[in-house]
């Protein structure tokens, strides 16, 4: 049986112009650069510098309405092909502050060679035969960010046959992993695994007494010292507590994540550059644009004038008028984009001095406890903008305060009733938590019931599962793995 039935969709759509808009506010100030780059080599009627004239003569618009070209209305658009987001802003200009007096100018980034390149390059520098050479610059291919190697080694032997054209066995490319790739720097990058890892490091330093001890304890005792099992690790080796923790202090120095340690890992090493500066001057806040961000854009006066010179031409022929078209058109892209820009500097700051002020104690003390609940509607309704706006902005941006260079969307967090029904920020629970953990005693950590009930009595009655939520979080282990000698 055929069944009729009739659909109704609700789409949102949005102007070409609306869109780009959009993409410009969620540019981050390294990536808006690069995109005001493309725009100026691409229309040459954009200048950048200090403007002679800003406008350009309007009354030839009616002579080229008519072209024949197709035109692209708002409501043949569907924003779900551009935009990921579900809601859709509502932008309203507001007061722009920004200062060209900005002090930071020019705040550097710095740019480098990547993870693996510098791996590679490195490989120059050891004796190696034309097959050996090939492995080892495999593997270096098959580190991975951490600076390990997690596949199995007859997987890279078939890998080396397959793509390479490299037919070795396993002892060769074992032997080739240990005759260069674990002499790479940083020391321990081609490990296998955490134990070969610490055991590399230890043994290209100079040897000592408690070194040995420590490299014999990774290599036959690793369960027992990563499980903190002290007392089994004291009766097997007979050695005596003050030993262990030398050799504690002594692991503790090296690094588990030996990639990790090289900036920017597989990408380019790049500076955060912060979008505001957020200062203390006289005991109040200053909020100011990084002057990046607002550039002097004026409209081309070469184009300009081009324009004008075919208006009071007496004789107008046709590829004049075809050129005085394209001229116009790209004036006009000119003249939008000098719009949108001062459109995007107006959401920025506006955005960002509303949350300043609903985080002011936080901004003037930088004391993470007086983070105050905030989610994107509160400042959004605040600034009648929508929540996407205060969302793009939030997720993309950095904020230089006097307490170091932080991401926006860090100042946000759900709140929670303490126990005299006040809302309390979690950002500020999960502080506490952080203190009281960095407080406890060692050698009997605290277990998440014990935290749970510490924070009941400093007043946020939270379950034990919530406090193991928010430790692991803060990326802090269970008890047991917290414990020291």
């Amino acid at each position: 049986m055929l069944k009729q039935s009739l659909q109704y969709k609700l789409l949102q759509k949005l102007s070409p112009q609306q869109i780009q808009l959009m993409k410009l506010i969620q540019l981050p100030t390294q990536a808006f650069e690069e995109r005001l780059k493309q725009e100026i080599e691409e229309n040459p009627a954009l200048d950048i510098g200090k403007d002679q004239s800003d406008s350009f003569d309007e009354d030839l618009s009616n002579e080229f309405d008519e072209t024949g070209t197709e035109k692209i209305e708002a409501e043949d658009i569907n924003i779900d092909e551009y935009l990921s987001d579900d809601e859709i802003p509502n932008y309203k200009t507001q007061a722009n502050n920004y200062s060209a007096d900005d002090e930071e100018k020019n705040i550097p980034y710095a740019a480098g060679t990547s993870f693996h390149q510098s791996l590679k390059n490195q490989l120059n520098t050891f004796r190696l035969n034309e097959e050996e050479f090939a492995i080892a610059e495999f593997l270096v291919g098959s580190i991975d960010d951490s600076g390990y190697i997690r596949r199995e080694i007859i997987d890279l032997v078939d890998d080396l046959a397959f793509t390479a054209n490299v037919f070795t066995t396993e002892e060769k490319v074992i032997s080739v992993l240990k005759k260069a790739v674990h002499n790479l720097d940083p020391l321990g990058v081609g490990a296998r695994d955490l134990k070969e890892c610490l055991t590399i490091q230890l043994k290209a330093k100079d040897k000592t007494k408690i070194r040995s001890l420590a490299i014999d304890i990774l290599e036959t005792a690793f369960d027992h010292f990563v499980k903190k099992h002290y007392n089994k690790l004291q009766e097997k080796f007979h050695i005596s507590k003050e030993e262990l923790k030398e050799v504690n202090v002594e692991i503790s120095k090296l690094n588990p994540k030996p990639g990790s340690s090289y900036a920017g890992n597989n990408k380019i090493a790049e500076q955060i550059v912060p979008d505001f500066s957020v200062k203390i001057i006289d005991g109040e806040l200053d909020l100011t644009l990084n002057s990046r961000n607002a550039p002097e854009l004026h409209v081309s006066s070469e184009y300009n004038n081009m324009l004008k010179g075919y208006k009071e031409s007496n004789i107008k022929t046709k590829s004049q008028k075809d050129a005085v078209f394209f001229i116009k058109q790209k004036l006009d892209a000119a003249k939008w984009f000098i719009d949108a820009i001062k459109q995007r500097q107006q959401t920025l700051l506006v955005t960002m001095n509303t949350i300043m002020h609903y985080q002011y104690d936080y901004f003037l003390t930088g004391d993470e406890r007086k983070l105050k609940p905030m989610i994107l509607k509160d400042i959004a309704d605040k600034i009648n903008m929508d929540i996407s706006t205060v969302s793009r902005v939030a997720n993309s941006k950095y904020v230089a305060t006097p307490y170091g260079t932080k991401l926006i969307k860090e100042f946000f967090s759900e709140s929670m009733k303490n126990d005299q029904g006040e809302d309390v920020s979690t950002r500020e629970i999960k502080k506490i938590l952080e203190t009281v953990i960095a407080e406890e005693n060692k050698k009997k950590p605290l277990t998440d019931e014990k935290l749970a009930g510490i924070l009941k009595e400093k007043g946020y009655p939270i379950a034990r599962r919530t406090v193991a939520k928010y430790r692991e979080q803060l990326d802090l282990p269970v008890a047991r793995l917290r414990k020291e000698i």
